[in-house]
């Protein structure tokens, strides 16, 4: 009887223990709620991009996404705190060619290094600014823009290094001198324009067209190579002004040292989800040119993207701060 009791017990355990551990392996990473930090204010592309992609994601996972804005400062707060989260797979940063590139040439000094303080997670797309100004603006094209910039002493506001080095550039190679103003974002330098504060500023195509079409602000040049999609009837700046070309891209990064298992499976679903045709119609509303690149090819992409902004930012006469 003794025996037959060891014998069932000694059973029970390893059935117990074999039940532990498949629902162990049953808990496989996500098994909590993550958090996408975006480095810009609420309404800014960066901003639009991460909630897209974070529902869908969210879904997709199995887990809620928080999305958390940390605006300032060419997003270097925000990607600073995202490095600070070493080794944390459910801290994602919602970055952009302005975090992981441009401010490399843009600052003496950043705390953070946009390669090695990172684990790529796959690139999502890309959108080009417009040339905004207000409906009463004497000019309509960008030859007008130039000739009555040459003329007048304009200022203009950024909230991005994209936006920033479209309006350096565009005065470099126009011939004309600007004043530049800083802002935490695009929407509020925006405000300042519409208000009368600012002569012009640079707005990506999602945020340029939504003024444009409520008859707030006017475009007059668009900084891509080629006319956007959301915005056929905006020629390019580089027509006018030779040699002119900017464009910005976002991405999901997450902090350096994460388990290469839990990098994979973000990789694998930011790819799943980018091919959904809801999440392709959201983000072409919003003036995003889809991009798709795993892990590998944005990490080549970085690396490139450093070098072309630096180019950008010495052709466009900017010292670093």
């Amino acid at each position: 009887m003794q025996t037959t009791f060891k014998l069932l017990a000694t059973a029970c355990i390893a059935g117990w223990l074999a039940l532990s551990g498949l629902n162990a392996a049953a808990q496989t990473y996500p098994t909590k709620p993550l958090k996408f930090l975006v480095p810009f204010p609420a309404g800014s592309a960066t901003d639009t991009v991460g909630r897209v992609v974070a529902q869908a994601m969210s879904d997709a996972l199995g887990q809620p996404i928080a999305v958390e804005n940390k605006a300032g400062a060419n997003g270097i707060p925000g990607a600073d705190s995202v490095k600070a989260a070493v080794g944390d797979p459910y801290t994602l940063l919602v970055t952009t060619s302005t975090t992981q590139a441009a401010n490399v040439s843009l600052y003496k000094k950043l705390p953070y290094d946009p390669v090695k303080d990172f684990t790529p997670i796959g690139m999502i797309g890309s959108t080009g600014f417009i040339l905004m100004v207000k409906p009463e603006f004497p000019a309509k094209d960008m030859k007008e823009f130039v000739a009555y910039a040459k003329a007048n002493k304009l200022a203009y506001g950024h909230g991005s290094s994209g936006s920033l080095v479209s309006g350096a550039l565009v005065a470099q190679l126009g011939g004309f001198e600007a004043l530049s103003v800083p802002y935490k974002g695009i929407p509020p330098a925006l405000v300042d324009l519409m208000g009368g504060q600012l002569q012009f500023a640079f707005a990506d195509v999602g945020n340029a067209m939504t003024q444009i079409n409520g008859g707030k602000l006017k475009g007059l040049g668009v900084t891509t190579a080629k006319r956007a999609g959301k915005a056929p009837n905006i020629a390019p700046i580089g027509d006018t002004v030779k040699g002119y070309e900017v464009s910005a891209w976002f991405a999901l990064m997450a902090p350096a040292n994460i388990p290469a298992a839990d990098a994979k499976k973000l990789g694998e679903t930011l790819r799943t989800v980018l091919a959904k045709p809801e999440v392709k119609e959201k983000l072409a509303n919003a003036g995003i040119d889809l991009d798709v690149q795993d892990s590998a090819a944005l990490a080549r992409t970085i690396d490139a993207e450093i070098k072309k902004w630096s180019g950008w930012v010495k052709l466009a006469g900017i010292t670093p701060e």
